[in-house]
This record gives structure tokens, C-alpha cells and sequence, in this order.
């Protein structure tokens, strides 16, 4: 599937930059852009072209907003145009999907998001699909109010950027920009950092492992249909259409759950039986070993911790996708994993897709479940509104 990934503000610019160092000579990467108001966040990027990374909303001098939701929203409607003529140079017409990756929390970011969504969904008939960083409860506690311009800036990180050590009205722009996207977006996709930092962990000494879990998951997800070449085609294709109709298109929460395991790659035995001259024959693993991987790794995938919480684990609609190297993608064992999963989230039909790569050394399961009962802490979040 060939997504156009679109980073906003702090946050959106930061996984966008680690998802094209991690992923990008990968070919679901159809354009990849990041627009902020902040020109220091968006020199800190490393791997993004700086061709593709663009500072709008002079009237904020070239710093960022400070979680200012309201002047965020401003520069959205009066720019949302001129980002999307921004994305021009990267083809955005051949894309089957957008994906706007925004810290919900931020002014910025989350101020331009659903401007820029509408806009989207004017020019262009693919769906626009919003992936989310919730804020963490610590990020709204603390002892002291800050005051004046800067406030909510800590310390430096160690990357350079600035800490937002305590963001008091983080809660509320996430909860307003939920609502905003919901309107506006086919499935919104948060990731819910607070259940991923370690105990003991700052937001900011996890923030680069945490980018690297969101990427992985969204790679894996949406690349799962795209094949390098013919080795890499799969048997059980995963289009944009199948994703689309896992997700649905009424700005529902989606979820992803993903796991890997580690096997060995199958050697192909030569034909005289001492393995020095190459064969023709394909390459074998043992079937039990091979059923055990995608039993475990499914398992994981859909009771393991996920982007967000899924209640119960019970979603309206589930889409499975098994990977890994060809000889271990046993269809009996993803056949039995589809039917555990039905049985698992209550689905009544359960799409799927394999990845067949032949050079690699894990299976994976990717589990996207849609539909789902509010998270509690999107709940947490939404309270802080009414």
C-alpha cells in the first residue's frame, strides 16, 4: 500500500524522520513530509530531506506555538492550502492513503491537523487516516503554574530539543483535536505513550525508543503489500481496499498490535545431498517449528500491548498480517491463527495478508483491530473537556 506520511508539528516531524531512517528505501513510502512552525525542531531532523521539510505560519516568528491549540488552528485554515501545494514534488496523486502523524497534545501540530485533513480529503479520493501521540498524565502535573512565553519548556534533551516537561493544557488540546479529527479523518490511529515508558523512564529519555515502536508498526502495517520483487510477492495479498475496509472510513479508533520472533533462515540442501553445489529445490523448515512461530507470534501480536488499548481485546473489525522468510509462513498454522483471532476479538469476518522476505530472520504478526470500545485513557482524555 503506498502512503504519503505527513509529520506535523514537534512530535509528527520526529516519528516521520525515524520511520524514513528506518524505512526509507522501503516502496509503501510513496512521499514523506514534515511541516512545523518551529525552524530549530525541524533542523534537528536527520534523515528527512531537507527539501522535504517546511516552516509555515510566519506570524509565529519561527518558533513553535507552546501548546497554543487556538493559534495552531488559526495557521491551519490559513495554510492547510499552502501545505498541501507543498507536497506536490512528492507525487501525493499516485498515493493510496495519508497518513498525518501529530503529537495530539502540542498547538502546532494538533492545531494544523484537521485543516490540512479537510484539505486532503478535497483534493484527493484516498483516504486520510490520522496517527496520534497521546500525552501522558505526567506531562499536565506539576507543582507550579508557568507563565509567559516559553512557558511549559524544561531543559534541554539530549538530542537538543526542548523538553516539554509540563504541558498543562495537553489534555485538553488532545481531547479537541481528537473530536476535530474524528470529523474529519477515515480511522484515527493513537499510541498511548504513558503505557509504554518503563518505570523510572523520563518521556524523554524513552521518546527515541518510542518513535522507533510507533515506525516499526506503521512499516509494518501498511508495507505488508508492497513487494520489492517477485520473491517478496505474497501468496495472500493485502491491498489498500482490505485495509480500508478493516479500518472503516467514520473516524473510528484503530489499534495495532505487533510481535516478532526470531528464527533461524532455511538452507536449501543440494541435490547430491552435500550442499556444495546450490539446488533448485525450495527451501524447508521443520512444520512444527514453523506452526510454533505463528502461533506465538499472533498471540503476541493480539494479547501483547498494543499503539492503544484495546478493551477486552473485542473489536468490530480485525485484519491479520504474517510475515517472515517464505518457508516459514505456514498456511495451516495462519489458517488456525485466523480462526483463534475471530474467536479472540468477536470479529465476524477476520482479513488477512501475509509478507512473504526472503532474506529475513523473524516471523511477525501484525493484528489491526477497529471498531473498538473507548480506550480508558482516551476517556481520561475526553473528561478533561466536559
Amino acid at each position: 500500500m503506498r502512503v504519503h506520511v505527513i509529520g506535523l508539528g514537534g512530535a509528527g516531524g520526529r516519528i516521520v524522520d525515524r520511520l524514513v531512517a528506518d524505512h526509507g528505501d522501503e516502496p509503501f513510502l510513496q512521499g514523506c513530509n514534515a511541516f512545523d512552525t518551529d525552524a530549530d525542531a525541524l533542523g534537528s531532523l536527520r534523515a528527512l530531506e531537507e527539501s522535504r521539510r517546511y516552516r509555515f505560519g510566519d506570524a509565529a516568528g519561527g518558533d513553535g506555538l507552546d501548546g497554543d491549540l487556538h493559534a495552531g488552528r488559526r495557521l491551519g485554515d490559513a495554510h492547510a492550502s499552502e501545505l498541501g501545494r507543498e507536497m506536490d514534488d512528492e507525487n501525493p496523486s499516485l498515493a493510496e492513503a495519508f497518513l498525518l502523524v501529530v503529537g495530539l497534545g502540542g498547538g502546532a501540530g494538533a492545531g494544523v491537523a484537521p485543516a490540512l485533513a479537510e484539505e486532503l480529503s478535497r483534493l484527493y479520493e484516498p483516504p486520510v487516516y490520522a496517527l496520534g501521540v497521546l500525552p501522558t498524565p505526567a506531562e499536565t502535573e506539576s507543582d507550579s503554574e508557568p507563565s509567559g512565553r516559553g512557558a511549559g519548556r524544561g531543559t534541554e534533551a539530549s538530542d537538543g530539543q526542548p523538553a516539554l516537561s509540563h504541558r498543562p493544557l495537553a489534555e485538553k488540546n488532545a481531547a479537541r483535536t481528537l473530536d476535530a479529527l474524528s470529523d474529519r479523518c477515515a480511522a484515527l490511529f493513537p499510541f498511548d505513550n504513558a503505557a509504554w515508558v518503563r518505570p523510572g523512564e523520563t518521556l524523554i529519555d524513552a521518546r527515541d525508543r518510542l518513535n522507533g515502536v510507533f515506525a516499526d508498526r506503521v512499516a509494518a502495517l501498511f508495507g505488508a503489500g508492497e513487494a520489492a520483487d517477485a520473491e517478496s510477492t505474497p501468496q495472500q495479498v493485502l491491498d489498500a481496499s482490505d485495509i480500508a475496509r478493516a479500518v472503516g472510513g467514520d473516524g473510528e479508533i484503530a489499534a495495532i498490535g505487533y510481535a516478532t520472533q526470531a528464527v533461524e533462515p532455511p538452507k536449501a540442501e543440494s541435490r547430491f545431498g552435500f550442499g556444495l553445489f546450490g539446488s533448485d529445490e525450495p527451501a524447508s523448515v521443520d512444520a512444527s517449528a514453523a506452526v510454533s512461530a505463528i502461533e506465538t507470534t499472533i498471540r503476541k501480536a493480539a494479547r501483547g500491548k498494543g499503539t492503544v488499548e484495546v478493551p477486552d481485546g473485542r473489536a468490530d473489525r480485525t485484519l491479520l498480517v504474517v510475515g517472515g522468510p517464505p518457508a516459514w509462513l505456514n498456511r495451516e498454522a495462519i489458517a488456525d491463527g485466523r480462526r483463534w483471532l475471530a474467536e479472540e476479538t468477536g470479529s465476524g469476518a477476520i482479513l488477512s495478508g501475509d509478507a512473504p522476505v526472503p532474506d529475513g530472520d523473524e516471523v511477525f504478526a501484525i493484528v489491526l483491530r477497529s471498531g473498538i470500545e473507548e480506550p480508558a485513557r482516551v476517556r481520561e482524555i475526553r473528561a478533561s473537556i466536559e
